[in-house]
């Protein structure tokens, strides 16, 4: 199906944008309501304040009441001008919270709906170049809310009251000069706003791509200086950002066209209003007071109209910045899960995969008719080349992707037709490459079980042989990892992954590839308690050191997708096929590293 345009895709997002923010502003129609009484007020107040001051003017410019001093009226002007500053400190105060709640809203929403998608999203992501897009999203949505509603609002009501004031005192031709202007001043915006969108656009897709290369330069920060590739980095980056500056540079002229043209419009309209009142004054038709009444309308006009201006340039901007956080929010889920399906019924935990076929791309198949059964409580071990499929059966199972054919299921149940939350509730993973959270070794441990005590957390630690090095540390429990886990070993990431399954102690688990990554001996002594772990539990393990598998109950080998032998260690050694010729490469390796 045929995407829509960029500026399709912002003139349809709109409504859909407003419409969500009056979902969310509906919940606080109180505060709206004194919100909006409170602009008025504040208006109102603005607008008297020219009446007052001509009042002033008029009563000073008598001769037979220049002497006296207008007590009243003096701080009637004060308390006029105090007013207008109270009552719109008042509107912001009421309608914070209400902003505050739509930013936050939209915020977890966005964070919820990313946890939602699926594994293909999460690989083709740059996260450089989301978090920045989320940012300006959620801003653009603040701006939209809070400065674009009480500035729209209060500038339409200033106009008009001002208007009326100046039809019902004075000369049609004061009030034709500034419609004309408005008009000229609202043609003139509209065109230029609608031109300069597409500098904005480019604006923010460089932003983005100096993002990405920022986060992924960082991320890799290892690699940068194996190579000693500093500079290829500093260049590869200040050539996008010398494209920023071009696109922002255009940006800026585009907004100083339109700047300067709605200048020079105002300015026309204010010289002509001007003209025409000092015509008045000068053949006695007006007092001073009219003239200084006028002038301060005009200006008063004029204000708005540029606050007009502003809003509508910014409320493009904005929409363009929300673009693509609503292009975000519109983002599928790989699995389509149908509401309210039942809970897995764990009874023994048989796992059993029938006449499975996959694929991640059409036309390259990676799974060919794969089946087999682990019955509860046995181990089933995978092996055979990268690209054989082996990762791919522990990401179906835990239904990250839905099979193309065939199905999964756990004792007799389809995983298709329960609820995938429970079925992973049911599952514990040691991966290859365990990922760790920038918090403590005890969060990390937790993560397993967020509800278990510190005493659990310790006894899982202790099971996972880890207990030791953790209290030898300065914090303890409470010691940091780092980011993605730098700051310890890969052999202590393997344990706390290990504890972290310990914990969650579940009925099922899944092995992949969980000490390829380690040397000898660190893959023995965690291999003793991965052994333990699994004991009595439904165990699938994607394995790349066939040591680790001897005792598996069944051994499958793939081939490019298909099952080409399956058995026991022993039996598959007697057939003397694949699986016999991975066990001697392996051994013969074994035996150069031992010396």
């Amino acid at each position: 199906m045929k995407q829509p345009s960029i500026s399709q895709a912002s003139e349809a997002d709109g409504p859909n944008i407003m419409r969500s923010l009056w979902n969310v502003v509906a919940l606080y129609r109180d505060r709206v309501i004194y919100s909006l009484l409170f602009l008025i007020l504040a208006k109102v107040a603005t607008v008297g304040v020219p009446l007052m001051l001509k009042s002033i003017v008029d009563h000073l410019s008598r001769p037979e009441t220049i002497h006296t001093l207008p007590i009243l009226m003096l701080s009637g002007y004060a308390i006029l001008r105090f007013s207008s500053t109270l009552f719109t400190e008042l509107r912001d105060l009421f309608f914070s919270r209400v902003t505050q709640h739509t930013v936050a809203e939209f915020a977890q929403k966005t964070f919820t709906h990313l946890h939602e998608l699926g594994a293909s999203f999460h690989a083709r992501r740059q996260l450089g170049g989301l978090l920045p897009n989320i940012d300006r999203g959620t801003a653009g949505i603040s701006f939209l809310l809070g400065v674009g509603l009480f500035t729209l609002v209060p500038t339409l009501v200033e106009i008009g009251m001002v208007l009326a004031i100046m039809l019902a005192n004075y000369s049609l031709w004061f009030t034709a000069i500034i419609a004309v202007t408005f008009l000229m001043y609202t043609g003139f915006t509209l065109a230029f706003t609608q031109r300069r969108a597409i500098f904005q656009r480019r604006v923010n897709r460089l932003d983005t791509n100096a993002k990405n290369r920022l986060a992924d330069s960082l991320i890799n920060a290892d690699a940068v200086k194996y190579f000693t590739n500093e500079h290829l980095e500093a260049r590869r980056f200040e050539r996008i950002m010398g494209r920023w500056v071009d696109a922002a540079v255009s940006n800026q002229k585009a907004l100083f066209i339109l700047h300067v043209g709605q200048s020079g419009i105002i300015a026309m309209g204010v010289a002509s209003v001007m003209l025409l009142a000092g015509q008045g004054v000068v053949s006695q038709q007006m007092t001073v007071g009219d003239l200084v009444l006028i002038n301060a309308y005009v200006i008063q006009i004029c204000l708005p109209l540029n606050a007009l201006g502003f809003v509508y340039r910014e409320v493009r901007d904005a929409l363009i910045n929300a673009e693509k956080l609503l292009e975000l929010l519109r983002e599928k889920p790989d699995i389509d899960e149908a509401p309210g399906l039942p809970d897995l019924q764990l009874r023994k935990a048989e796992v059993v995969f029938e006449h499975v076929d996959f694929q991640y791309d059409p036309g390259r198949r990676i799974l060919h008719d794969i089946s087999f059964t682990i019955p509860a409580g046995t181990t089933l071990a995978v092996v055979g080349g990268s690209g054989s499929g082996k990762s791919t059966l522990a990401r179906l199972l835990l239904r990250f992707y839905d099979v193309g054919a065939g199905s999964i299921q756990v004792d007799g149940q389809d995983i298709r037709s329960v609820n995938t939350a429970s079925l992973r509730h049911m599952i514990g993973v040691v991966p290859q490459d365990t990922i760790l959270f920038n918090d403590t070794i005890a969060y990390n441990i937790a993560y397993g079980r967020p509800t278990a005590p510190r005493s659990e957390v310790i006894a899982a630690a202790k099971a996972a042989q880890i207990h030791d090095f953790i209290s030898a540390q300065p914090q303890g429990y409470d010691t940091p990892v780092g980011e993605r886990g730098v700051k310890i070993s890969g052999g202590e990431k393997q344990r706390i992954a290990l504890a972290r399954a310990i914990l969650k102690n579940p009925p099922i688990l899944i092995f992949d590839e969980a000490t390829s990554a380690l040397d000898l001996q660190s893959e023995r002594a965690i291999q003793v308690e991965l052994d333990r772990l699994a004991r009595n539990r439904t165990t699938l393990v994607i394995a790349h050191r066939l040591s680790t598998i001897v005792g598996a109950d069944q051994i499958i080998v793939l081939e490019q997708g298909h099952i080409v032998e399956r058995g026991t260690h022993a039996s598959l050694l007697q057939k003397e096929g694949a699986y016999a010729r991975l066990w001697q490469l392996q051994e013969h390796g074994h035996l150069l590293e031992d010396l």
